[in-house]
């Protein structure tokens, strides 16, 4: 048991990313592509949008011809009928000539601007009064203005959104090319933990863990996939594992990194064809007693039991591990939103660990204080009260009251 503690620090822990693969890609409908890892280049092999088109409802124009038009001095133009809707028109603008045109309509040869509709009054069926001059452009977005033949649009590794099906539905994508979410097993460890339908006995808790962590992969981007709760037994622990391996690209074991269970749990690891056990303890409060190994190509985690522990453990240890394997890019995929704020009283640190601090935001009059959630690792309902983390490194020594924070949202 002595090498439990010779710790991996946290950064050390993060190099060990790249060593895992990406999940294979599928091509699948734009229609449900959101939220999904694009894993091709976009360029455009056309121009958006296809032709010159108004972005008013108005009269086509040479916007010269309306150069120092007024309401004291107005500029008469000759009104030569309207551009029907989704035809290309055949009418040609002259200086001087005005046609009526429709937001969307593709804008006449000659034409380089359009004049409001408000702008202008028809006279009678051939003469219009222009009393507000336009710029040449004005009101007209041009051919390829959006988006330019051969333009390199977007990246492979980009979640994409609604704004990126749109792209993709502008330029006639019916189908993108997307990373596959990974399959994450989760295994619930301990004689004393039983499924949440029961009545928990003497010594015995429902099993928390199997649902809170299904919930962080499901956000994290991943498919969560159960296996069950599973006796402190080597022999059932390790026909679960080789189950569970052929069936996931990770693999969670949650309460096996506790002193009664970690031998058991380092045992059943070791003993996995081609593994190799890479993290044993983390200088983390909390989530000291983290385990990372892996087996083949693929990482398998044994988290800590308590739930808080498990849930802070994977939303700063795991979570980066999913979002390699989903493709995320790497500038992405390391961008953490952060809320500024100030700690609302003094916090103790230990060196020589990090620690993340459960807050609640709490907004005043003087700004955004972060107050400290205080309670044992065990106690789901802290993880209910707090807004987010704080992450104090392990190189100092507390914070004073006062202190800008940086506030991991959960």
């Amino acid at each position: 048991m002595k090498d439990f503690f010779t710790v991996t620090p946290l950064k050390q822990v993060f190099e060990y990313i790249a060593a895992f693969p990406v999940v294979a890609a599928e091509t699948i409908s734009i229609n449900q592509a959101t939220g999904r890892i694009l894993a091709q280049d976009i360029r455009s092999d056309e121009d958006v949008p296809g032709f010159s088109r108004s972005t008013m409802d108005g009269y086509a124009v040479y916007a010269a011809s309306t150069f120092g038009a007024s309401e004291g001095n107005p500029a008469y133009l000759t009104l030569d009928g309207a551009i029907p809707m989704g035809k290309n028109p055949s009418a040609c603008v002259v200086p001087g000539k005005a046609i009526r045109i429709s937001t969307g309509g593709m804008l006449p040869k000659g034409a380089d601007s359009v004049v409001m509709l408000e702008y202008a009054t028809e006279i009678d069926e051939n003469t219009l009064e222009v009393y507000k001059s336009v710029a040449p452009g004005g009101n007209v977005i041009t051919k390829g203005e959006d988006i330019q033949k051969d333009q390199s649009l977007l990246s492979a590794g980009l979640m994409l959104r609604p704004q990126e099906i749109g792209l993709l539905a502008a330029l006639g994508r019916e189908q993108v090319n997307v990373y596959k979410k990974p399959v994450v097993g989760i295994i619930s460890t301990g004689d004393e933990i039983v499924p949440i339908q029961n009545i928990p006995g003497p010594a015995q808790v429902r099993d928390i863990n199997s649902y809170s962590i299904s919930s962080q992969i499901v956000q994290a981007g991943g498919i969560p996939l159960s296996f069950g709760i599973i006796k402190d037994n080597y022999d059932a622990l390790i026909e679960t594992y080789k189950q569970a391996l052929q069936k996931t690209d990770m693999l969670i074991l949650s309460g096996g990194s506790s002193v009664g269970t970690r031998d058991l749990t380092i045992e059943v690891l070791k003993s996995l064809n081609d593994s190799k056990i890479l993290v044993h303890g983390i200088p983390i409060s909390p989530g000291k007693p983290t385990i990372l190994a892996r087996a083949g190509n693929k990482p398998v985690w044994g988290l800590p039991g308590h739930v808080t522990s498990a849930m802070v453990v994977f939303n700063r240890v795991v979570q980066p591990f999913i979002k390699h394997m989903t493709g995320t890019d790497i500038a992405r995929k390391n961008h953490i939103q952060r809320i500024p704020a100030k700690i609302s009283r003094n916090i103790a640190s230990a060196q020589g660990r990090t620690d993340f601090i459960r807050v609640r935001l709490q907004e005043s009059d003087d700004g955004l204080w972060a107050e400290p959630v205080l309670g044992k690792s065990g106690l789901i309902n802290t993880m209910i009260q707090a807004d987010g983390l704080i992450e104090i490194d392990m190189n100092t020594e507390g914070l004073d009251k006062g202190t800008d924070v940086s506030v991991i949202p959960l």
